[in-house]
């Protein structure tokens, strides 16, 4: 089975940075559609970004903030600019096998 393995968390001050990493090992034979969700707590799981055949597409919210990126076996989520509303447990999603990582804390302090 493909297995998603996702590191970058933690706790950072507003205005600050984090990269998510997002390492893909197993049988992938489309290695260019991947998203990135997050879920706040008491909140929905929400699309933050996506990448399809090299093209990429971002919620509002975070427009011009994010950029996802794929190299060689790992997805990547820069982010910069943090605001306290970003805190939320960060999800890799392969499309091609609709699997999952295990997710990944992001705490934006104020």
């Amino acid at each position: 089975q493909v297995q998603l393995v996702e590191s970058g968390g933690g706790l950072v001050q507003a205005g600050g940075s984090l990269r998510l990493s997002c390492a893909v090992s197993g049988s992938v034979f489309t290695f260019n559609a991947f998203d990135w969700y997050r879920q706040a707590a008491g909140k929905q799981r929400e699309l933050v970004a996506t990448i399809t055949g090299g093209r990429t597409n971002y919620a509002d919210s975070v427009k011009g903030r994010f950029t996802i990126s794929i190299d060689k076996n790992t997805v990547y989520l820069q982010m910069n600019s943090l605001k306290p509303e970003d805190t939320a447990v960060y999800y890799c999603h392969l499309l091609i096998s609709n699997t999952w990582g295990q997710g990944t804390q992001v705490i934006v302090s104020s």
